[in-house]
């Protein structure tokens, strides 16, 4: 009969008598857990397991979106920038040589180098060192090193008083290729800046592949991470430097940029929407960068490039 069953866990139906409950179990049930752990600390999930097999091989966890940094060491690679990394005594942990490498002046220095520090030097195939690097262009050559240490931004700006030489910085909004970030620190140390200002999320970090890009000159130039940029770009404008953004609709022609000689913070926008909203309000001036019609915009670090020889250009006549 219906509501009268002798199945197990059947309730009566009655008016009458008293109900089951669930004995507090529901509403525990209902209670908070915490916050979902991140995909890498869930035991199982794709994401830790792939972690956990590049820490055992010695590459460190792979990385994932842009400014996520990590404390494991990466490989940094190619001839210019493992001897240029060797010779400005940056940390690093061991030499990767190829198994019957062409050796020139390059790798003998770096294997120097190396030996002056007493760095274990191992001599691995080709092949192992195109899997601990992915398959990128290594040249036979790989410096195993720990994660890039940036500096704050009130120790950069403190070095940019203490320099004779006029204050330039270069800020990136947005700029989420390291193979850009790489480019833009080698051209801010070819012309002169004394230093780099990323955010800390949604932008390139310096990992090896901007090391590498970068030819090494990332040992010569240091890079303040900051976690919101319209802060730190405000705390440049109190330190008594202006600050002009590159933006392709800007009003001022870079011909006409009015304090090229003064102390300047460059802001270079994203590859795709350029410079964001808030931090375009921030700058003192937006600059447009003159070219033929038929290119309708520079890639980012192109862009600072240019930019920053023109810079170099006038502080050079104005001396």
């Amino acid at each position: 009969m219906a509501g009268n069953s002798s199945r197990k866990g059947a309730v009566r139906k009655s008016k009458k008598g008293a109900v089951v409950g669930s004995g507090g179990n529901r509403a525990r049930g209902l209670a908070g857990k915490g916050p979902t752990p991140k995909a890498i600390e869930r035991t199982g999930h794709p994401a830790a397991r792939r972690a956990a097999a590049a820490e055992k091989r010695g590459a460190g966890p792979r990385r994932g979106a842009p400014g996520k940094n990590s404390d494991a060491p990466e490989l940094l690679v190619g001839r210019n920038p493992v001897a240029e990394a060797l010779r400005a005594e940056i940390p690093a942990k061991a030499l990767y040589v190829a198994v019957g490498i062409e050796s020139d002046e390059r790798v003998t220095e770096a294997i120097h180098l190396a030996a002056d520090r007493g760095l274990p030097i191992l001599e691995v195939s080709r092949a192992e060192i195109d899997r601990r690097t992915g398959g990128i262009l290594h040249q036979g050559i790989a410096l195993q090193i720990p994660a890039f240490q940036y500096d704050e931004l009130p120790d950069l700006l403190d070095l940019v008083r203490q320099s004779t030489a006029t204050p330039l910085l270069v800020a990136l909004d947005g700029v989420t290729d390291p193979r850009n970030l790489g480019a833009i620190i080698r051209s801010a140390v070819a012309f002169g800046a004394q230093g780099i200002i990323v955010p800390s999320r949604r932008s390139a970090g310096v990992t090896a592949t901007a090391w590498r890009t970068s030819a090494g000159m990332a040992a010569h130039l240091p890079v303040a991470q900051v976690t919101n940029l319209v802060r730190a770009l405000k705390d440049c404008q109190k330190a008594g430097m202006s600050v002009a953004g590159l933006d392709a609709d800007g009003d001022t022609t870079l011909d006409e940029l009015p304090f090229a000689a003064d102390p300047l913070v460059i802001v270079v926008g994203s590859e795709g929407r350029g410079l964001s909203r808030l931090v375009g309000e921030t700058c003192d001036v937006r600059v447009s960068i003159p070219m033929s019609a038929r290119a309708e915009s520079l890639n980012a670090s192109v862009a600072a490039a240019v930019t920053l020889a023109e810079v170099a250009r006038v502080r050079r006549l104005s001396d």
